[in-house]
């Protein structure tokens, strides 16, 4: 009974502060209002990938190869390995160190004047434990295992941010493509103008200023076309990186002319049309963000581990106790090396304290309350920068959405000035100027409609990273949760 309550109070006695999460005011909800935070939670779930909501396979194909082969990801997952690693070691002294020696000798000997030559032979077992009286393995254990879990949320964040990053830059590869389609028809539509406005001026019906300001609207529009090709090679390199490859040895399609699938989305008058398509994308509520953003949960478990190394400085200023054992058999005579005279065994304890370091101890204690508070710190102004990013985008897509239903109408607007502006020109009724006007405005609108898509998708995506992408910090358990031994 003595050594049960012995063993209880030694395992219930650690010093330094037991740890809790760090409070923080959350609001209880978000400043912006949307219809997307009403949408089906099970659009963006852990156990569904989130790129799916977008519904566009070539998307879903690239980002699987990124997931197999990207090297940051590679990289991050090595490093979790590592603090896995590192958390065992951690753990691992909780238990007693046991080893066996085996030793055979010759040797000449002098006593007394008399030489003697005789041999010795040894084998054996020992044992050593360290008594954690005051915690500090401990506390180091439960420091090792908060940095797996934080290289856990290190690794979700890695594999987040690459998925993220490969999505917007896929989908603005996609709205490069609108572009260069909005410009292609444009040039061709440009190309009839010019040779409706040449043959008038050789008819006489026309000013040689008609065709010079037909050729040169042509020739600007040719010049943007070749232009966002630079724009279209750059995003797709990026995403050769990002997937594991190089650029050379990658190449992504262009979208196809009248795309058959209608549930993707296009602008009025577009010959493409987007296999992705915008979802609507639950947000919760802004304490959600503490368990479902892997960068928060890296900073509250980096939090966790400062604070168990508290505990493991202050453990220095009490004296460490260390049980020792071994036992084995010791002859001169091989022969006789198991007999039952060559038994030889011992138990030892040792007490071992400090009594003066010149103050290392109690900086080491101040080092450590410093790293606690500044991990605190540095876990705030993460939850701070993650409700700062949920609002940016929340409000980017509220605008947007605004902006993009009036630059439709705009568009629209656009497009019939443009037809009755030609159709008064071919009729004599007005100059070339109202043709060159009306055809600017309505390429003006319509690039602007495929820009604010691409700005809207992009937005989106920065949303679904903002809120985590499906991620919960219950994935980031490391070693299964293995008890301590006390």
């Amino acid at each position: 009974m003595t050594a049960l309550a012995l063993a209880a109070l030694l395992a219930g006695c650690a010093v330094g502060p037991d740890y809790v999460r760090p409070a923080m005011e959350l609001p209880q909800a978000y400043k912006e209002d949307g219809p997307w935070k009403v949408a089906a939670p099970g659009q963006i779930d852990s156990n569904q990938r989130w790129w799916e909501a977008y519904r566009d396979p070539f998307l879903n194909d690239l980002i699987d190869q990124a997931n197999a082969a990207n090297q940051n990801i590679r990289q991050a997952e090595a490093q979790y390995r590592q603090a896995q690693a590192t958390a065992q070691i951690a753990r691992a002294s909780l238990w007693p160190t046991i080893g066996a020696a085996g030793a055979a000798s010759r040797a000449q000997t002098n006593t007394n004047g008399t030489q003697r030559l005789a041999d010795n032979y040894s084998v054996g077992l020992n044992a050593a434990w360290e008594a954690d009286i005051w915690g500090r393995i401990r506390r180091g254990a439960e420091a090792g295992d908060a940095g797996a879990q934080a290289s856990a949320a290190s690794l979700a964040a890695a594999r987040l941010s690459i998925q993220a990053t490969l999505a917007q830059d896929y989908l603005q590869l996609r709205v490069a493509d609108l572009q260069k389609d909005l410009y292609r028809r444009t040039v061709e539509a440009y190309t009839r103008s010019f040779q409706l406005t040449s043959y008038q001026y050789e008819a006489g019906t026309a000013l040689r200023s008609d065709v010079a300001q037909a050729e040169t609207q042509l020739r600007s529009a040719q010049a943007q076309l070749i232009d966002l090709d630079a724009t279209r090679n750059q995003l797709e390199h990026a995403i050769a990186i990002l997937v594991g490859r190089a650029p050379a040895a990658f190449t992504l399609q262009a979208l196809p002319a009248a795309t058959a699938d209608t549930g993707g989305m296009a602008l009025d008058g577009n010959a493409l049309r987007l296999q992705a398509s915008l979802p609507q994308i639950p947000t919760g509520l802004p304490s959600d963000l503490l368990e479902r953003r892997p960068d928060i949960a890296n900073a509250e478990r980096l939090a966790a581990a400062a604070n168990a190394n508290i505990g493991v400085a202050r453990a220095a200023y009490f004296p460490t106790l260390t049980l020792s054992a071994s036992g084995g058999y010791n002859s001169v005579a091989f022969s006789q090396l198991f007999d039952t005279p060559s038994r030889v065994w011992s138990l030892g304890a040792a007490l071992a304290a400090t009594i003066f370091d010149g103050g290392a101890r109690s900086a080491r204690n101040d080092q450590a309350v410093a790293a606690y508070d500044a991990a605190v710190a540095q876990y705030k102004q993460t939850v701070l920068g993650g409700l700062q990013e949920v609002e940016d985008n929340l409000s980017t897509l509220r605008v947007l959405d605004q902006e993009s239903a009036v630059q439709a109408q705009a568009v629209q607007a656009a497009q019939l000035s443009e037809r009755l502006a030609l159709s008064q020109y071919q009729a004599g009724t007005a100059t070339y100027l109202s043709v060159a006007t009306a055809q600017a405005t309505a390429l003006t609108n319509q690039r602007n409609a495929v820009t604010l898509l691409g700005r809207q998708l992009v937005a989106s995506v920065a949303l679904i990273k903002a809120t985590g992408g499906g991620w919960h910090a219950g994935q980031a358990e490391p070693l299964a949760s293995q008890p301590a031994a006390r």
